[in-house]
Formats: C-alpha cells, sequence, structure tokens
C-alpha cells in the first residue's frame, strides 16, 4: 500500500509549537528591551502630555515685504520640522496660519527647551574675521585692546580651534601697546570699507571717496569703535540690538559668551563666508586626539575655496586678528584662530564643547537658513488636562467596544472565541511594547488620533479571526472532521486576509504621506497595528487553532465548541454509487 506523501501544507503545520514560540519569544525579547531601556509608557503628544505652542511672525527686511509668500514660508516650515525633530522632539506640529504666521507646538520632553530656543531662530550664519575682543564689562570700559580668547597649542594643522578664555591661566598679553592696536583695527575697518559716495548741497554729481583714505571710511571706522568701546553686552536689551541693519558686507559689532560664561564684545570685519556655504556639519565624540566634543563641517566647492582664502590671511595676523567668528543671528557661538590656510574643504572646531553645546552649534548648520526673520508672538503653555479627558473619553469608548466585540465572539463562536481572545491580547502586547520601543527610537509620540488608529484596528483585527473562523465552520458543514476542516480552510481564509490587510495598510499608508501633524499619528498606528494583525493570525491564530483542533472538546465537536458539526447543519460527504450495467442483447451486439 502506497504511503501518502506529505505536502508543503502539513509539513509546516506538523509541528505548529515552533511558531507559537517564535511568537512568544518576540514578546518576551520587546518587554525586556522595553524595561533595559527605561522606557516602559509610550511617549505622549502634545495633546495628552501638555508642552508649548508658539506663534511666529514672519518680519521682512525693510523694502523686501515680497519676501513673505508661500514658497518661503513653506521652506521655514520644513527647516522648524528639521530641527525640533533633529533635537529629538517628536510629534511636533509645523503648520502655517494666515499669510505671515507659523504655528509650532512642541510636545513636553527632555528636550523641548533647546527645541523653544531654536525653533524660530533665522540661522543668518557668517564667518567673519575678528578685528577686535575683550570681556564686556559694561559701559566705560577701556578703549579697544583686544584680548585674545586662546594662545597657539600643538594641535594638529587642518583644524580651528575653539579655545577656552586664558584669562585665569596667565595668557601672554596681547603684542604690542593699545595704541598700537587701536590703529591696526582702524587700518583693518578703513580697508574693509567700500567707496562711498557723498553729493553737495548744490546737486553736484556725487564723487567715490578712495577706500582706505580718510573721509566717510575713516570716520564709520571711529564711530564704529566709539560703539565698541561703551558697549555693554551683558545687558539683554543691548544684545538684542547689535548688528541690527548691517549687512554682512559691512563691519558690525557682535557679542558672546567664551568658555567661562563671561559676556565678550567683538569688532567683525565683513562676512567672507555665509551659512550656505556649509554642506554637512556634525557633532563628533573625538576620543583618538582626546579633543572631546567637536563640531566638524564640509563646505562646499565654492565655500572651500573662500574658507580657504580667509584663513590663509588670518594665519598671517596677530592674536586675535588671527580669528574667525561663527556668527549666528548677531551672536558669536564661536571664535577659533587658524595658524594656517585650511584648504582641505573641511574644518573642525574644538576646545570648549560638551554634548549639548557641541550638538546645538551642528543641528543649526545642518538644517541651514530661514529664508524670513521670525518674532515671536505670543509663548502659551499647554496642559494636559483636555487631551486627558479626551483620552479618557476615548479609551472608555475602546473598552466598550472590545466588550462587545468579546461578548459576541462568546455567544457566536463560544469555545473559539477563546483563541480569538487570546489573539487579541497577543496583538495588544505586541502593539504595546512597540509603541513604547518607537518613542525613543524613532520619536514617536502617541496622540489622540493614533489611539483612535489603535481602536479601530481592533475591528480589524477581529475581522481576521471571523474570516479564518467562518472558512473553518463552511469545511464542517461539507462534512469534513475539524483536523482537515483546519487545513484546508487556511489557504483560502489566508487570501482574504491577505488581500483585506494590504488595502488597509495602503489607506494607512497613503495617508500617512499627504497628510501632515497629528493625523499622521492615526495613520501611523493604523498600519502598524494592520501589519501586527498578519503577524499574529500566521503566528499565532493559526497555530494555536491547529493544537486546539487535537483536543477532543474540539476534534469531537462539543456543542460548547462552536464546531459542533449538527449546529452547524453538516451534511454527510456525498459518495457516488455506481448503477450496475443493463444486460447487453446479443442480436444487438
Amino acid at each position: 500500500m502506497a504511503t501518502p506523501k506529505k505536502g508543503r501544507n502539513a509539513s509546516a503545520q506538523s509541528k505548529p509549537g515552533r511558531s507559537l514560540a517564535l511568537i512568544l519569544i518576540a514578546i518576551a525579547a520587546l518587554t525586556g528591551g522595553m524595561f533595559a531601556s527605561g522606557h516602559t509608557k509610550p511617549r505622549l503628544g502634545i495633546d495628552l502630555a501638555g508642552g508649548t505652542s508658539i506663534t511666529l511672525r514672519a518680519v521682512p527686511e525693510a523694502g523686501n515685504e515680497a519676501a513673505i509668500n508661500k514658497t518661503n514660508m513653506d521652506t521655514a516650515v520644513s527647516i522648524m520640522e528639521r530641527r525640533v525633530n533633529g533635537l529629538g522632539v517628536s510629534e511636533s506640529e509645523v503648520q502655517t496660519q494666515g499669510r505671515e504666521n507659523i504655528i509650532v507646538n512642541i510636545p513636553k520632553g527632555t528636550n523641548s527647551e533647546q527645541a523653544r530656543k531654536q525653533v524660530g531662530t533665522t540661522a543668518k550664519l557668517y564667518f567673519r574675521p575678528v578685528l577686535a575682543t575683550e570681556i564686556a564689562g559694561g559701559k566705560g570700559t577701556a578703549s579697544p585692546s583686544p584680548s585674545p580668547t586662546g594662545s597657539p597649542t600643538d594641535k594638529p594643522s587642518g583644524k580651528a580651534t575653539d579655545k577656552p578664555e586664558a584669562t585665569d591661566k596667565g595668557s601672554a598679553s596681547p603684542s604690542g601697546s593699545p595704541t598700537t592696536q587701536g590703529r591696526a583695527v582702524t587700518d583693518a575697518l578703513k580697508a574693509d570699507a567700500t567707496p562711498s559716495a557723498s553729493a553737495s548741497d548744490k546737486g553736484d554729481k556725487a564723487s567715490p571717496s578712495p577706500s582706505g583714505s580718510g573721509g566717510t571710511a575713516e570716520a564709520d571706522a571711529s564711530a564704529l569703535q566709539a560703539k565698541y568701546a561703551t558697549l555693554d553686552c551683558t545687558d539683554e536689551k543691548t544684545r538684542s540690538t547689535v548688528g541690527d541693519g548691517i549687512k554682512a558686507s559691512e563691519p558690525t559689532l557682535a557679542c558672546g559668551k567664551n568658555s567661562q560664561g563671561q559676556w565678550q564684545k567683538y569688532i567683525l570685519g565683513p562676512a567672507e563666508v555665509d551659512g550656505t556655504d556649509v554642506d554637512k556639519a556634525q557633532a563628533v565624540l573625538n576620543t583618538q586626539t582626546g579633543a572631546g566634543w567637536t563640531v566638524t563641517m564640509d563646505f562646499t566647492d565654492g565655500g572651500a575655496k573662500k574658507f580657504a582664502d580667509i584663513t590663509g590671511k588670518l594665519a598671517q595676523n596677530q592674536s586675535p586678528q588671527n580669528q574667525f567668528a561663527i556668527v549666528l543671528d548677531g551672536d558669536v557661538v564661536s571664535d577659533p584662530y587658524v595658524r594656517q590656510a585650511l584648504t582641505g574643504g573641511n574644518a573642525e572646531i574644538s576646545g570648549n564643547f560638551n554634548q549639548q553645546s557641541a550638538q546645538d552649534l551642528s543641528n543649526m548648520l545642518s538644517y541651514g537658513a530661514l529664508p524670513l526673520t521670525f518674532k515671536v508672538d505670543s509663548m502659551t503653555t499647554v496642559t494636559a488636562a483636555l487631551g486627558g479627558d479626551q483620552l479618557q473619553a476615548g479609551l472608555i469608548a475602546g473598552a466598550i467596544g472590545l466588550a462587545l466585540v468579546v461578548i459576541y465572539l462568546l455567544a457566536y463562536y463560544r469555545g473559539l472565541s477563546f483563541i480569538a481572545i487570546l489573539s487579541l491580547l497577543v496583538s495588544a502586547a505586541l502593539t504595546y511594547t512597540l509603541m513604547a520601543l518607537l518613542g525613543p527610537a524613532i520619536g514617536f509620540a502617541l496622540n489622540l488620533p493614533a489611539v483612535c488608529g489603535a481602536i479601530v484596528a481592533i475591528g480589524i483585527t477581529a475581522d481576521s479571526f471571523i474570516v479564518y473562523f467562518e472558512r473553518v465552520r463552511d469545511e464542517i458543514r461539507e462534512g469534513r472532521s475539524l483536523r482537515p476542516a483546519v487545513e484546508r480552510a487556511w489557504p483560502r481564509a489566508r487570501r482574504t486576509i491577505l488581500v483585506s490587510d494590504f488595502v488597509s495598510f495602503l489607506a494607512a499608508a497613503v495617508l500617512f504621506l499627504v497628510t501632515v501633524g497629528k493625523v499622521q499619528g492615526f495613520a501611523f498606528t493604523l498600519g502598524l497595528t494592520t501589519l501586527l494583525d498578519v503577524v499574529v493570525v500566521f503566528l499565532f491564530t493559526k497555530p494555536l487553532l491547529t493544537l486546539m483542533a487535537r483536543r477532543p472538546f474540539f476534534a469531537n465537536g462539543h456543542k460548547w465548541s462552536g464546531l459542533d458539526p449538527k449546529s452547524l447543519g453538516a451534511q454527510p460527504p456525498l459518495r457516488r454509487t455506481r448503477r450496475p450495467a443493463a444486460p447487453v442483447d446479443p442480436k444487438e451486439a
């Protein structure tokens, strides 16, 4: 007697315990990772956790009102989104309101304070040569006699080193007398000044005043030094107006903090390199040289040439005029010095960074400059009270819906409902652990629409169970016993489940791509739970039903099993019977 060959499906289902073990191991691993990481709860969005809502108003430059347009506003929204997400703040909402306003909602989180500081910063970045600098002591400080913010070290060439302020270590005093240095500043300012035109009161034609000579250039240089002498960088109002209206091509005053937290004031020459010349910047922990946290910069082709030119010029000067200041929106964020031209198209700034300050600077350099200047019109704190009430109402609605589903399963499927409820619990465990882990991993935050997506997923998951159970019951109605019915029903049910879940996932993916803000939370949760539905049905529901089919309670069709052939109206298998052949008449033959 020939032994029937085992088909592929029969071989695969002969050991359903493997699939069950696999999914249980996955749940255990995800749960362990959740507790090991310390993130045992999903991260909440602004509507559930509270946060800050900022209203920013676009302010164009004088005579350039046309800069406020849809293209620039959309660009600003895109840059702001990248900034807050680059800081690890998830589920932030950045959207335009009207023609000139942008609303930024930042959830309460670890880096929300940094996000509030950086989100509206215009990030107008310039590399300017340092002409003079000293500790800001308020009005009545000494005349401009620059003091170094650092002294040369044995750092490898090709780097710009941001040294801490060296007054406590007895660093060398500036070379030359104050008078000599003041004259050097004046000469530098006059050399950088552009030819100006003056006209007589009688309407004569304007005649240019030679650059580098007396006249307007010398007067402007003297006026700038006079302002520098009385500049008080310790006053917030004064700092906010320093450099207002100054073009990149003009010398300017600026303020910045040194490594010891002291305010320092600067006279800076015209910008030689701007932020658009920086191709990439990132914070790096340099353990090989012991430099600690550094910021590396890669320049564009044009920016590399500009940077090589300015560093080549600065390297020939005495301190502090061998330094260049990185000026971000009028604030000096770093003032490294150079010893030789940096011609490699990249540079590294090191010296007094910690992880946060290095990441802040690299984040601003990487994500570009906003096309407009923004002023904060309002900043309000959003409480989670309203969201908490809505969440509670949503959870109650979800619990009622889940209870109705369970009641229906118990009433209609009886014993089979045990398998369905266990499958729902497995799906819930996978969903919860993944949401908790995705918070720190990709910045996912649970908001109210995301909760709605999870509630909708209950129906999708229950629908998959019903499709499979009904296929099995159809096979029993045709007269098959339970074990063959389970195996024969699976291929047809599997196709239906995959098609249904594919449509749901496709809808979630399209919704995620074409929407912004909170609706994306709904789409992401719906897509995630749809994928988990496939995993649970294939690796848990089907193998568990295969095992249960071997139990007498289900195999014998107990009336409470939900698979009673009699209650299902099963018919005995139809068998064909052969009719006896009619006798053949010999005469007819």
